[in-house]
């Protein structure tokens, strides 16, 4: 019975460990603008429960979450939640950006980090391939409660919003 608790013991050691990779501090801190170039300052959203889509113009999966995204905002945005979409465009693409989200009815927040620091921010937060779409829902402590690399269904997406609630 003593070397399984020990064996239990090294083995769920490191757990905090894993916890605080789950911390969405990265995206707090990060730099980005909106379409018009102006700073949005991205800690300002501390305490909400968000998502975080990152998409860019050309991808064909981002294309297709798109629609979804603007739903659940539309659903949600009473209860608190905060839709964020981060392309991963650089700044002179601000006018593409502008109207690809208004071709797409997007009414959700619309912030532009740059391709370069964009990429970094999706690793630190946990996606090491850099593929889009990449969604990451965040809880109002800070903490990441789902994400996902590749188009979240709708049913994936509500139940995560649902948790962050």
């Amino acid at each position: 019975m003593r070397p399984l608790l020990l064996a239990l013991a090294v083995f769920l050691a490191p757990l905090p460990a894993f916890a605080d990779a789950a911390s969405a501090a990265p995206f707090f801190a990060a730099a980005a603008v909106d379409a018009d170039n102006r700073p949005v300052a991205l800690d300002a959203l501390r305490g909400k429960p968000l998502v975080v889509n990152f998409w860019a113009r050309w991808c064909g999966p981002c294309r297709k979450e798109i629609p979804d995204l603007v739903e659940m905002d539309a659903r949600y945005r009473g209860k608190g939640l905060v839709v964020v979409g981060l392309a991963i465009e650089d700044a002179d693409s601000r006018e593409a950006v502008r109207d690809f989200a208004r071709a797409y009815e997007v009414d959700y927040r619309i912030v532009l980090a740059g391709v370069g620091k964009g990429v970094e921010l999706m690793k630190a937060l946990g996606n090491d391939k850099a593929g889009l779409p990449f969604t990451v829902v965040i809880d109002r402590s800070g903490r990441i409660a789902a994400k996902k690399l590749g188009a979240m269904s709708k049913a994936e997406m509500e139940a995560a919003i649902k948790r962050v609630l």
